[in-house]
């Protein structure tokens, strides 16, 4: 079964090298969202049902209060995580992934295969 082999729109051979740039600039964009260690932890962890803040800090290991809280405010602003908080005593806070957030599914699945290929290549496992 062949292959089908994907190309860049851009062909850095045949533009400018600031064309190139700003034609990447939704690539940095998507790159500077999710970078980081935890982003993607937090967006698995809240895949299956809404979470308030401890059950998501229980689900990912070695994450602290300080850096989930900014986690997750960076994901909101992005639009990738909702947060609603119930106007109850004490207040009840709930986390869950937007719609937007479900068009990174692909995204992340290519990923997870790139990386595979990678690590066999680099370290043959």
């Amino acid at each position: 079964m062949e292959t089908e082999e994907k190309t860049l729109e851009i062909n850095p051979k045949e533009c400018e090298p600031q064309e190139c740039m700003a034609a990447l600039l939704p690539v940095r964009d998507a790159l500077e969202i999710l970078s980081g260690r935890w982003k993607l932890p937090i967006l698995i962890a809240l895949s299956d049902r809404p979470k308030r803040f401890k059950e998501i800090s229980k689900d990912i290991n070695g994450i602290t209060d300080k850096m989930l809280s900014k986690e997750l405010k960076d994901l909101e602003i992005n639009k990738l995580v909702s947060r609603k908080v119930y106007d109850t005593f004490p207040p009840k806070v709930e986390y869950s992934r937007t719609e937007h957030s479900l068009s990174l599914i692909n995204v992340i699945m290519a990923l997870k295969d790139w990386g595979t290929l990678h690590r066999k290549e680099i370290i043959g496992k």
